[in-house]
């Protein structure tokens, strides 16, 4: 049986001295996001330049309390595409869908919550909302979930609300 052997790194950390600031000032702010914290304080412990700690990626995920695999896709990503494609999240074409309801969809929505439901109903339910905003050809077609969230945002689902009032808990009887 032969002793696991550390591999050999790839790809090395070697950062500029403005570079070493900007992850610092980076950090020290403490205003950027925890992920991007963390990526910035694994270079500066992976940083094999002569003011580096060139720490293993084992020290450092210990340290840092991440795993091996985020600190050797920080090292790829900082020798491949530099320091921002290191530090800043890179947005999938994929993930980003298109909205189905845009601002006059949405507005035509918001309209259709705060008129009287359909007869023979006390209130919109978020299916008769959905097929009424299809029958209406507000949009060719949506999900209640998608009605629901909208109307969530624009805080729409609350009709008590939209005219400025709140509501109140009833006290109860002493």
């Amino acid at each position: 049986m032969t002793a696991k052997q550390p591999a050999v790194k790839r790809y090395i950390v070697r950062l500029s001295a403005d570079e070493r600031e900007r992850l610092n000032a980076l950090i020290q702010k403490g205003k950027a996001p925890a992920r991007q914290a963390l990526k910035a304080r694994i270079l500066l412990k992976a940083d094999a330049s002569e003011a580096g700690a060139a720490w293993s990626d084992s020290q450092i995920a210990e340290a840092l309390d991440t795993s091996t695999d985020t600190i050797a896709r920080t090292r790829q990503q900082l020798v491949e595409g530099g320091i921002d494609a290191a530090l800043i999240r890179k947005q999938s074409p994929n993930s980003a869908r298109k909205r189905i309801l845009d601002g006059a969809a949405e507005a035509k929505l918001i309209a259709l919550a705060c008129s009287p439901p359909p007869k023979g109903r006390k209130r919109w339910t978020l299916t008769l909302r959905e097929s009424a905003v299809v029958e209406r050809n507000i949009v060719d077609r949506a999900s209640d979930n998608t009605i629901g969230r909208t109307l969530k945002k624009t805080f729409s689902s609350r009709t008590s609300r939209s005219n400025g009032s709140s509501r109140r808990m009833p006290t109860p009887p002493s």
